[in-house]
Parts: structure tokens; C-alpha cells; sequence
């Protein structure tokens, strides 16, 4: 047996309290993973200890606002080395990614006008595409590239022909907040730069799950959320430097025009920014445990870079048996219909976060009878408005959403199915 198949991740729940919670005499399960996780102890702790021994404003010459510069910059740095990017001043933090979002579209629509086009994805969260058709009033023409409803991944000949010498902009996302498909980003980008366009990711759904390189992927700008990888609510976007440089912020004018202070408009969540430091962190002890394991993946990283991939790559083949063991027991439950990659072959091409329906449960009856039992999942549309819409379940109330982080258990999971089991055999009505 490798050592990868022996990856067990279990010893890291004593890190996460919420765990220990319980509802009537029984443990909370959280299954609402892919709407937010919950945070370690020592993000908690972390955000407590800035508050209470650092909390001012930047840049004064006395002791509590000299600790919040030396934070907020160790918390850049942190992201810098999460996301493998060139620095820390290409690290952009913000209320959250939807905000963040809306402020690039404004600053990279000043450079487009009537006739230029912009592709979005049906695969995408509402806030990769929201911003984007705002700039519509500009002009601004924008596309929208199919799925195949089969297995719900990107149709790439599809948004390979919506590309054209006219396209400014492709926005995708790296995994699927609504279905778990991890898409092909490097190619995206290769298609995008035949014709010069730049790219946008949302890598919201994809940073709790498996390592996110901005470097290997190629792309110009990727935003991320810190309370979807165990911190709080915080958003973040890297952006390459040239492109941080050259746009033009919506700031206040005595603001600094100085990378990242340019985009980070008004008194920043200082607090916010130290938990997700503490998240970053605790990233990192779990890849110093299993750092042997990764050898070969690591030999061009050391230091921290190092010991956040090997945590991915372990979270990675941890949460692919967890998906394995979704799709097997989904076969106890006959009445379940999946929206999404079914294959068990194909978990690599997936994270586990599941759609699903059940037949004369509307999702928001099975969301609440589950949670009478004890289990946190979410129903509706996520925010995944144009796939659930593509889906036709938009009036049907969308789908059950259950989302797995490297904290569940397949034991959990088999509890979640035997809970599944005596719903369905019960009338909704």
C-alpha cells in the first residue's frame, strides 16, 4: 500500500471545536463545507490576540498600530506563498471575492468599450459572472460558454468558439461551487491568449481542496475566500503585477498608489487578515506532516510554499477517498439522482461537493429534515444561478447540496446515508 492510500486526516478534527458541538445528544455534522467551513482554534485564537493587543489603524509610530503593519503584512506573505505568487504586494484583500470582483470589472471595464466582448461560463458562482454583465452598459458584449448537462463539466469546444479577436476577458472558475467539476484552467488560458484576452479565475471552491499555483496556471487574476479554507470572512485576489500597476483603483485620493494599498480601498478587516494568517498557517503544520510523502512534488519549493502543497496534495487524496465512498453510498439510496461527475474513475476531476435531488422532496425539505437530524447541508441554487437555471431546476427549488472538507469522515458520510434512507421513505407532505 503507498503511502498516499494510508493518508488519514482525522487527527486534525481535535483542531476544529465546532466539531465537538452536538444537537440533542448527537454530533453536529458539517456538510456545509462548500457555503463555508468552519476555523481551528488558533484562527480564533488569532483573531482574539490582534483585537485585544493590536487593534488600530495602520502605519502610527505607537506600539498597537506598528503590530497591525507587522500583521497585515505577514498575512500578504502568507497568501503569497498559499497561492505561489511572484510577492506579497500581489495580494489584494477585501470585504469579500463577490467585492473584490465587482471592483476589478469596474477598473479593467475602463479599458473596454462598445463592441469588445467578454466569456463567461454556465459552470460559474453568480458573482464570476454578475460583475462581468455589468459591464454590459458600457457596451460591452458578453458571452456564455455551454456545459455538458450529462456529467456537468465545461463544454471547451463550445467556449473555444465564443472566443474571438473581439475578446477582452474569459472569467471561469476552477472548480464548481454547485457540483464539484474542477475545470481545465491552463486551458482556458491558452485559448484566451490566442487572441490576447486576459483571464479571471474564481478559485473560491478550489483553495480548500488541492493546491491553486497561480504560476502554473497562467492566469491573470484568481480570487479566493479565506472562511471557504478554515479562516474568516475575508476575500482575497492575486492579480499579476503589471496588470496591478497599470489599472486604474476607485480610491479615496489621499490613498496610496503603492502595490497592494492601491486596491485595498478604506480601513481593511485587520482582524480578518490575522485569522486568515492563522488559516494559512495551520495549512501548513498539516504539510509538515506529510511532507515525506510529497517528495517529488516538492523539489522545486521549500519553506512554507513547500509545506502548504504538501498539506493540499494530502487534503487532495484524503478528500478523493471521501468522494469515492459518496459515490458508493449514493447506491444505497436508489431515490437519489446526482447533478455532476458520477464515475468513481473520475473523482481527480471533481471535489466533493454534491448535487442532488430526490424525488417528491423539494431540496429544502430534505435540507431541513436533515438538519432536524443533525446534519448542516445547504438547498437552492448557491448562487450557481445560470447552471441550475441550465439544469432545469431553477423552479424546482435547485438541488441538495452536500460538501465535504478534509475534517468529515467516511463514517459520517455512512451516517448521512442511513439518515438519507428513513427520509425518503416518509411523505414530505
Amino acid at each position: 500500500m503507498t503511502s498516499r492510500a494510508r493518508t488519514d486526516l482525522s487527527r486534525y478534527r481535535a483542531d476544529f471545536p465546532a466539531l465537538t458541538m452536538k444537537q440533542d445528544d448527537r454530533p453536529l455534522v458539517f456538510f456545509d463545507n462548500p457555503g463555508g467551513t468552519q476555523v481551528s482554534l488558533a484562527v480564533a485564537e488569532a483573531m482574539q490576540r490582534y483585537l485585544l493587543t493590536a487593534n488600530a489603524n495602520v502605519h502610527g509610530p505607537f506600539l498597537t498600530s506598528r503590530r497591525t503593519d507587522v500583521v497585515l503584512e505577514e498575512a500578504h506573505a502568507a497568501m503569497a506563498d498559499l497561492l505561489n505568487a511572484s510577492g506579497p504586494d500581489e495580494i489584494v484583500f477585501g470585504q469579500n471575492m463577490t467585492s473584490l470582483t465587482f471592483a476589478f470589472a469596474r477598473s479593467l471595464g475602463r479599458e473596454m468599450g462598445a463592441g469588445d466582448e467578454i466569456v463567461v461560463t454556465t459552470l460559474d458562482h453568480d458573482a464570476n459572472i454578475a460583475p462581468w454583465l455589468a459591464l454590459q452598459e458600457r457596451g460591452v458584449v458578453v458571452r456564455c460558454a455551454d456545459i455538458d448537462p450529462a456529467d456537468c463539466t465545461l463544454d471547451y469546444a463550445n467556449l473555444h468558439g465564443l472566443i474571438n479577436e473581439r475578446t477582452k476577458l474569459v472569467a471561469v472558475g476552477l472548480a464548481s461551487n454547485a457540483v464539484g467539476t474542477i475545470n481545465d484552467v491552463r486551458q482556458v488560458v491558452r485559448m484566451a491568449r490566442e487572441v490576447g484576452a486576459l483571464v479571471y479565475v474564481d478559485a473560491v471552491q478550489a483553495v480548500p481542496h488541492f493546491p491553486v499555483d497561480v504560476q502554473a496556471l497562467g492566469c491573470d487574476f484568481l480570487a479566493c475566500s479565506a472562511y471557504k479554507f478554515f479562516g474568516p470572512h475575508q476575500g482575497i485576489v492575486w492579480g499579476k503585477r503589471e496588470h496591478l500597476e497599470r489599472l486604474t483603483a476607485y480610491k479615496v485620493r489621499p490613498a496610496s498608489n503603492e502595490l497592494p494599498s492601491k486596491w485595498e480601498t478604506g480601513t481593511q478587516s485587520h482582524e480578518g487578515q490575522a485569522g486568515t494568517l492563522a488559516a494559512v498557517n495551520y495549512l501548513a503544520s498539516v504539510g509538515r506532516d506529510h511532507m515525506e510523502h510529497y517528495q517529488d512534488e516538492l523539489k522545486l519549493l521549500d519553506g512554507r510554499r513547500a509545506e502548504l502543497r504538501a498539506a493540499m496534495l494530502a487534503i487532495r487524496d484524503y478528500e478523493q477517498t471521501l468522494s469515492r465512498h459518496f459515490l458508493a453510498g449514493m447506491q444505497t439510496v436508489p431515490e437519489l439522482t446526482l447533478y455532476g461527475i458520477a464515475d468513481p474513475q473520475r473523482v481527480a476531476e471533481r471535489v466533493p461537493t454534491f448535487a442532488v435531488t430526490v424525488p417528491t422532496w423539494t431540496p429544502q425539505q430534505l435540507s431541513a429534515a436533515l438538519a432536524e437530524r443533525g446534519f448542516a447541508t445547504w438547498a437552492g441554487h448557491y448562487y450557481a444561478l445560470a447552471l441550475v437555471e441550465r439544469l432545469g431546476r431553477l423552479e424546482g427549488g435547485g438541488m441538495l447540496r452536500i460538501g465535504c472538507a478534509h475534517y468529515n469522515t467516511a463514517a459520517e458520510l455512512d451516517d448521512l446515508f442511513a439518515a438519507l434512507q428513513e427520509i425518503v421513505t416518509i411523505n414530505p407532505s
